[in-house]
């Protein structure tokens, strides 16, 4: 047998396998004492951190950690959140969102805070038509809403801060969204979001489960809502005249809070309550009354120059009470436009909000403006529309302003009979107007029955004030020269700001202030000529006559920054007046007939009134106490 040789080259292979593995060795003794190290100091400072760290910062920084499972950490957490930790490890703790949308509204709830941190309208844009930008209701955190939990063990926290699961489903065609803040696995708060297919109202509930161990249920936790409205509309002065907050309240009434700084109310009993733009609006309903709250409204156009982006910080704080140990309210948020019939046909009583003025102001406008202009407007243009509407609310009214113009006929011609009676009695004012009155019962003349027909026809001219800037169905609607119905028709802006004017020149209020201008020049002579001065009282000729060039510049002036809407109908509503009160003149009043028939009647028997008898044992008796009192002087 061959004896075996000693090998050098495999000694050497061994040697140098073993110093690679005593190398290797040291070295990951060295890593892991360098990775204890490392942890060390970790876990320290981040014992530290939960020492020093206020647990209101802590809740909006520490649950960005997605997945906690460091025994440190959880502990950290709850040294900040106590329950509510639970939420912060979950895979949800993230900056995420989760998104609701139909065909009319698209509405994105953040995971943190689980409230609308966006709220676009599909079907309108701002500032004009083809603008390319959708109304954004809720953009850029202008918006916030927050419940602010007291745990039994005396921490404060706000659910802004904290992170939300979302859970989307769908229940036949309404989107369901339920974001829980969770303290246990079972245990939560929950805002619930159900959008059905074409609404712009959401069903929002809040309701709790499990946390009457958790939170302080003795007293209740407090609603904080807050908006900073974005302008939507060309002109930021004329869309921040009509932004404010509405509320409903007491079982139904209506208010607001007003315009202005630091305008406040503390409403009882709301059942809705509206942070109201020009024509768009957020509103938050409930089913439950709300017992009180906190409505304040700051305006933010200090110089409409510069403030254009923003029209009203709005805020409300409303206490919500616990029932049994938890919460459980039935609410709705409606983000969309503020159009009457859009509103009306959800029958909460939000199409209150809209202004269409009080009393009587508002029934003609809810009654015969509203149904009447719908109407016309579902088959014609806009522009046609409002022509059309004001020629028949004009021929409505003919008869009335025939009646007031057949009183001023009547008047001028008795006028050079009380003339001679104010003459002849010029030194008894008594007798001189005993007699005045006895010549309006012969003649068959009643003084008031000018003013009468006038007076009719006031609370339809300030109606048409109120319900024109609210028509949404004029907005970005044009006609003619003019873009936007619901908007000033500038045809020439100027270099220069005019104070009360504006930086433009507007052409349908230039047109109104021309025919008031012709309409109070034929008819003011007529009105002087019907009513002779009376001692003791201004000298209306003069008055009036002021008044055809006043009324044109108010027009002017005040209606340059209106909507053209509105100014169209003074237009075509003064020039048809004018139409109206010529074709009377020259077809059915003669002065000749009337000063006939004024004879005749004063040819007849004349039974006097009840009024006049009264009238006349008045003035008797106010003569015989001026005899009574001379001879005691």
């Amino acid at each position: 047998m061959e004896e075996k040789k000693f090998d050098f080259n495999t000694i050497i292979g061994f040697g140098l396998i073993f110093v690679i593995i005593v190398w290797m060795m040291y070295n990951g003794q060295k890593t892991t004492k360098n990775e204890q190290l490392e942890k060390a100091r970790a876990t320290k400072d981040s014992i530290q951190n939960a020492k020093v760290s206020p647990p209101k910062e802590a809740a909006a920084t520490i649950a960005l950690d997605s997945t906690v499972t460091d025994s440190v950490k959880i502990q950290k957490l709850q040294g900040a959140l106590g329950s509510f930790a639970y939420s912060a490890t979950l895979p949800s703790a993230t900056v995420n969102f989760t998104t609701l949308e139909n065909d009319f509204v698209s509405l994105k709830i953040a995971n943190k805070g689980g409230y609308v941190v966006e709220a676009i309208l599909k079907k309108y844009e701002k500032f004009r038509k083809n603008s390319g930008q959708l109304v954004e209701l809720i953009k850029d955190n202008n918006a916030s809403f927050n419940l602010q939990l007291q745990t039994k063990d005396n921490r404060v926290l706000n659910t802004k801060d904290l992170y939300f699961e979302p859970t989307l489903t769908k229940v036949g065609d309404n989107q369901v969204l339920s974001m829980k803040l969770k303290s246990g696995a079972n245990e939560y708060l929950e805002y619930k979001y159900v959008l059905a297919p074409n609404k712009y109202l959401v069903d929002f509930d809040v309701h709790s489960q499990g946390l009457s161990t958790v939170l302080n249920t003795s007293k209740p936790i407090d609603l904080e809502w807050d908006l900073k409205s974005y302008r939507n509309e060309r002109s930021v002065t004329y869309e921040n005249r009509y932004a404010e907050i509405y509320f409903e309240h007491d079982g139904g009434k209506i208010d607001y809070v007003g315009q202005g700084n630091g305008k406040e109310e503390n409403p009882e009993k709301a059942t809705f309550i509206a942070y109201k733009q020009h024509f768009f609006s957020s509103i938050l309903l409930t089913k439950t009354p709300f017992e009180k709250a906190k409505l304040h409204s700051d305006n933010l156009v200090k110089d409409d120059k510069k403030d254009t982006i923003f029209t009203k910080q709005y805020k409300a704080t409303i206490p919500l009470a616990f029932n049994n140990g938890e919460l459980d309210y039935k609410m709705n948020w409606y983000y969309g436009p503020t159009d009457y019939k859009t509103l009306k046909n959800y029958d909460r009583n939000l199409e209150k909000i809209v202004p269409l003025g009080w009393g009587i102001f508002g029934w003609i406008n809810k009654f015969i403006f509203i149904p009447l202009f719908g109407f016309l407007s579902s088959f014609m243009g806009l522009g046609i529309a409002i022509i059309v509407f004001t020629i028949l609310i004009k021929i409505a009214m003919s008869p009335i302003t025939f009646k007031s113009f057949l009183s001023q006929a009547k008047m001028k011609v008795l006028r050079p009979e009380i003339m001679e009676i104010g003459e002849k009695f010029k030194k008894d004012p008594m007798k001189k107007q005993q007699e005045t009155m006895k010549l309006y019962n012969k003649a068959g003349v009643n003084p008031m029955a000018g003013c009468i027909p006038a007076l009719i026809q006031i609370p339809f001219m300030y109606a048409s004030f109120q319900f024109f800037p609210s028509a949404f169905e004029l907005r970005q609607k044009g006609f003619l020269w003019a873009d936007d119905l619901s908007s000033f028709d500038q045809i020439v802006k100027l270099p220069f700001n005019i104070p009360l004017y504006g930086d433009h020149i507007s052409l349908f209020p230039i047109l109104a202030a021309i025919a008031i201008f012709f309409y109070m020049k034929m008819t003011s002579g007529d009105q002087a000529m019907a009513q002779p001065q009376q001692d003791g009282m201004p000298d209306m000729a003069k008055i009036m006559k002021i008044m055809i060039y006043v009324s044109p510049v108010m027009m002017l002036i005040f209606f340059n920054t209106y909507g053209s809407g509105l100014s169209l109908y003074n237009f075509i509503s003064n020039l048809i007046t004018i139409g109206i009160m010529l074709v009377i003149k020259k077809y059915f009043i003669s002065s000749d007939k009337i000063h006939a028939q004024i004879q005749e009647n004063k040819a007849k028997p004349k039974t006097e009134g009840k009024f006049q008898k009264k009238m006349r044992e008045m003035m008797e008796q106010a003569e015989e106490q001026k005899k009574i009192q001379g001879k005691k002087k």
